[in-house]
């Protein structure tokens, strides 16, 4: 078969697919405004010509996935819109979340607070000053009850922000739906779980990286056993990217991870194609308009040519790399806040032009307080617009063939290659994280992103130029009384260890330790425990007992 032949054979695979898989509605005709009718996707039609530009950018929906997983992508079905969200009590935030429903939200991601997220109760003195305030405080199947209350969870998407105690969370979640009458399979969502770039990153973990991950495997084995619909892992540069990294770096670390824990999942016996399927990925959607679309469309190329190439996996779905996008929260700036819903547009747009399967845009007001309903309503409107007014009738991968995306998809995998040999070199992931690699090559970025802002070889518009030196800030604080909080959620938790049963509290722990100590997988035990109402610091301290802590000890 000739070049030419392949390639009009692989065109007749997606235009069948597109017309028998694509879920285009009926009759559904997508015009510009001066009443062209715009095709799916667009090459040249000589075909000479057609081959040439074809044979590296291939298909939507076709190996090597630069273009985008689906054969139709937003023309079938747009990405999910996901407002990152909560605070306070889990009775104000499911009021949130009630809200952000109504407004049209379809899906929840759910935002906890520190001690949460270092699995520790809102009574331990190292909550102190942090419950409630930088997300939801839960501690208990009770407070996951009353977040979820008069939400359906089984029809709704959720997304769960946490790590190193995630597999607890996620055994609240699963006993919560339980309680409400849903079965585990009716259940779809995300659950972050993402251990590795706490250490190169964002730093919440609690125990050394190898338990760490192996809690990540038990929860990736239990979902591909009980959970079909749920994602077990969101592999996620966002926080990497946060954290100071260049768009390459957080291309390359990001998806090193997701092999890392790939290998692992593999080790543990567990079949490429049973699993990979629910792997997915959460990233940055940063300024540079062009690069972050680049981005986007080599992390597709180099997930499925590695994980056909060197894991092995034959089901078309496990070369998939489906994302989430969120907008640069370190881009947002104080000064001049309007301006950041400038900013939040651009990287939206960024990410849906790269292909993304779900939103969250950043509220204006976040880098000053908790987002008021008025910016998340704005957040919301921006993503609508972008539906229904931008993007609505645009072909397929619309940016697919310029010479400059196309230069940048290509510049952005050999970047992230280069990478993927020195990680190798220096024995994985985890050895780069005790010998402190990401950490020292995150903070070199971070350094050189500050000197170009102070030296005003990038500017910040508000900030280093075009600064309003009269400004007057008037943003409404949400404001977060974290001791009338902190003290509602320990009468809570005080009152619910009064009335459950300890003797089986007391049994469900004991179990979870000798699950732990026998090196088997702890969902179900963890379930259980949930279900007899143990805390996330119980759970986790008894964890600690055989685990230990992890305390870093890398030097810059």
């Amino acid at each position: 078969m000739t070049p030419l032949e392949k390639l009009l054979k692989a065109r007749r695979r997606w235009e069948s697919d597109y017309e028998t898989k694509g879920m285009i509605p009926k009759n559904k005709k997508f015009v510009t405004t001066s009443g062209m009718e715009v095709p799916p996707l667009c090459w040249p039609e000589d075909p000479a010509s057609a081959e040439e530009y074809m044979e590296k950018l291939g298909f939507p929906g076709q190996y090597p996935y630069t273009r985008g997983p689906h054969s139709s992508m937003y023309r079938g079905k747009f990405w999910t819109m996901r407002q990152f969200s909560g605070f306070a009590s889990p009775e104000e935030t499911n009021k949130r979340y009630r809200y952000i429903l109504e407004q049209g939200g379809d899906g929840l991601s759910v935002a906890f607070d520190l001690p949460t997220l270092m699995g520790r109760d809102p009574d331990s003195p190292w909550s102190l000053g942090e419950v409630g305030k930088c997300g939801v405080s839960v501690a208990s199947l009770e407070d996951m009850e009353i977040l979820f209350k008069d939400i359906p969870m089984g029809e709704i998407t959720t997304s769960m922000t946490i790590n190193s105690p995630a597999a607890i969370i996620w055994a609240m979640f699963i006993a919560a739906a339980e309680n409400q009458g849903w079965k585990r399979e009716q259940l779809g969502g995300t659950i972050q779980n993402d251990i590795l770039k706490e250490y190169i990153a964002q730093k919440e973990f609690i125990y050394p990286p190898t338990p760490s991950v192996k809690l990540v495997v038990d929860t990736i084995e239990f979902a591909t056993r009980e959970l079909p619909r749920w994602n077990p892992v969101s592999i996620s540069g966002y926080h990497i990217r946060e954290a100071g990294s260049t768009a390459i770096q957080e291309l390359a670390f990001t998806l090193a991870d997701g092999f890392t824990y790939v290998e692992a999942a593999m080790e543990r016996g567990l079949d490429v194609d049973e699993f990979a399927p629910r792997l997915s990925h959460f990233f940055n959607s940063h300024l540079d308009f062009f690069e972050e679309i680049g981005k986007f469309r080599a992390a597709r190329r180099i997930w499925a040519t590695r994980m056909r190439n060197k894991y092995g996996a034959k089901s078309e779905r496990s070369l998939l790399c489906r994302f989430h996008t969120q907008t640069a929260g370190c881009s947002l700036q104080a000064q001049q806040p309007e301006v950041n819903l400038i900013r939040t547009a651009t990287q939206a747009l960024a990410g849906a032009l790269g292909g993304t399967q779900s939103l969250h845009t950043n509220s204006m007001d976040e880098t000053l307080a908790l987002p008021s309903e008025k910016a998340v309503t704005l957040a919301m409107r921006t993503q609508q617009v972008l539906k229904h007014e931008v993007i609505a009738g645009a072909p397929i991968d619309p940016l697919g063939g310029s010479y400059f995306v196309e230069w940048m998809t290509d510049k952005m995998e050999a970047g992230a290659n280069e990478y993927f040999d020195k990680i190798e070199a220096m024995g994985g992931v985890v050895a780069g994280i005790e010998s402190g690699f990401f950490q020292r090559e995150i903070a070199r970025a971070a350094l050189n992103y500050q000197q170009e802002y102070d030296r005003k070889e990038r500017i910040i518009v508000g900030v280093n130029k075009y600064v309003d030196p009269d400004e007057v800030i008037d943003i409404p604080i949400l404001d977060i009384p974290e001791e009338k909080i902190r003290t509602h959620q320990i009468k809570k938790l005080d009152a619910l260890r009064k009335r459950r049963n300890n003797a089986r509290v007391q049994e469900c722990l004991d179990n979870i330790k000798q699950a732990a100590e026998n090196d088997e997988n702890l969902m179900p035990f963890l379930i259980d425990g949930a279900h007899a109402y143990c805390s996330l610091g119980e759970m986790v301290d008894i964890l600690k007992e055989v685990y230990s802590e992890y305390e870093e000890t890398v030097a810059f």
